[in-house]
């Protein structure tokens, strides 16, 4: 039963952040916000909802190992094995331009993290740091999309009410979904870790969580290598890391008072693979101008001796 809880909230969470993505995606460009604003904001924060949730309950619930293993683990899931699948089926160029302000400001986060993480908690000048960053991700992505726009006009929206209730309610029944399955994802993944297999939070939080919550970035993935667009899942991963490192850490300290526990095993061993990952997929990608399948090869092998480490050093 528990670990069908624990699927029950996997599937709640992938089908309820579908529905909550389109929905304010709809709902912020009927009120006559900008698509750029839009794609850049909204659309942005709304895919990364289920690791907001799922740390976010897990640090008010205490569990400060599994906050910060589901957003340390999300990164790590979302490049060494998404991003890493992706580029071995669908190699191909990048905008450089584009790409290395997000790449530096994704390896900036996690320095940060790793030298304000070393006295064993993040303390609210990191997380004020961390947040800097944030701030300066948005206003990046805000100006990268305006200077893209080239004047085209917005797209208009239906705005009926038949439609309008119909957003209305995807966005309460996603938004529904994604809370209560980040509450069973959270709840049942403790037993699973405690009472059946017996071992840390930690590793759960950064294995099963951590790849359960990166499941819509999966789906989106899948979807860009059968449509041979690599560079919807580089930039959405890509943004979706930033915010999980800059954005969600920084939260879950602050509903803790203002600091957030960082162990020791976070802080030597799961950041410093984290940005070993993002190393190997990112820079020399942006230095070269495109992705290659050793990079993929590289990450996904990374990615599996990290897994198995984890599990036999435990």
């Amino acid at each position: 039963m528990i670990f069908l809880c624990f699927a029950l909230g996997l599937v709640l969470i992938v089908r309820g952040g579908d529905r909550f993505v389109d929905a304010a995606a709809w709902m912020a460009a009927a009120s006559g916000i900008p698509p750029f604003i839009i794609g850049a904001t909204v659309v942005s924060v709304a895919t990364t909802l289920p690791e907001i949730l799922v740390s976010l309950i897990a640090a008010l619930s205490g569990h400060t190992e599994m906050a910060a293993g589901n957003a340390i683990g999300s990164v790590t899931a979302n490049t060494a094995l998404i991003l890493a699948l992706s580029v071995i089926f669908l190699p191909g160029r990048i905008d450089r331009v584009r790409y290395l302000p997000k790449t530096l400001l994704l390896i900036a986060g996690l320095l940060t993290l790793w030298a304000m993480g070393l006295s064993g908690v993040l303390t609210p000048p990191g997380s004020m740091g961390l947040f800097v960053l944030f701030v300066l991700f948005v206003c990046e992505n805000l100006y990268s999309a305006k200077a893209e726009r080239r004047g085209d006009t917005e797209a208009a929206v239906t705005a009926d009410r038949r439609t309008v209730v119909k957003n209305l309610l995807f966005f309460l029944l996603g938004a529904g979904e994604i809370i209560l399955g980040s509450r069973l994802l959270v709840d049942n993944g403790t037993l699973i870790a405690r009472d059946i297999l017996h071992i840390d939070e930690r590793i759960v939080s950064l294995t099963m969580v951590a790849v359960g919550t990166s499941l819509p970035e999966l789906v989106t993935a899948i979807g860009a290598i059968i449509k041979r667009r690599a560079a919807i899942t580089a930039g959405n991963i890509l943004g979706a890391n930033i915010i999980d490192v800059l954005l969600i850490l920084p939260l879950c300290a602050l509903s803790q008072g203002g600091t957030l526990a960082v162990s020791r095993s976070t802080l030597w061993i799961d950041l410093p693979f984290c940005l070993l990952a993002t190393l190997v997929t990112l820079v020399p990608t942006v230095i070269r101008g495109r992705f290659s399948r050793v990079q993929g090869f590289l990450a996904l092998a990374l990615y599996l001796m990290y897994i198995l480490f984890l599990f036999l050093s435990y």
